[in-house]
């Protein structure tokens, strides 16, 4: 009975590794295969995949632009209709949006846009609120602190 644990390799499937420098008889002695001198036959000797053979590299070529500002405020975005998923007279802020899953993990400055409707009267505690934002939350009877 043929099985596939009873067939045998092809032949040259199973190749033996290649020892090198091991001596005279194995004829990959002295240099082992690595020819004479230079970096590639050092140990160690590999070149980074990035290098152009002395050739500008590339990420020195490209011209570099712009600017980053270190001291740009950054604000995680809250619409006015997202604020529908408030109980009334809830007070909202950075830590009650992120428990609503509204804000990200961690995002403590939070801006109010005013896009959507506010079916709510809520005390919202934010960063940053548009004059739109602000009047929404008024005219369902709420109120906008922003923090400092």
């Amino acid at each position: 009975m043929v099985d596939l644990a009873s067939l045998p390799a092809d032949r040259g499937a199973a190749k033996k590794r290649k020892r090198v420098g091991r001596g005279i008889g194995s004829g990959y002695h002295k240099t082992a295969g690595r020819g004479h001198k230079g970096q590639k036959s050092r140990s160690g000797g590999s070149i980074h995949p990035w290098f152009e053979g002395g050739q500008m590299p590339l990420q020195r070529r490209v011209p570099k632009r712009g600017f980053t500002n270190i001291f740009r405020r950054e604000f995680a975005i809250v619409n006015v209709h997202q604020l529908n998923c408030f109980e009334d007279g809830s007070v909202v802020d950075a830590a009650a949006l992120q428990k609503q899953g509204v804000v990200n993990q961690g995002e403590t400055r939070v801006k109010l846009l005013g896009s959507g409707i506010l079916n709510r009267k809520l005390t919202i505690r934010v960063a940053a609120c548009s004059a739109t934002a602000a009047e929404k939350v008024k005219q369902a009877g709420g109120s906008v602190e922003e923090e400092a």
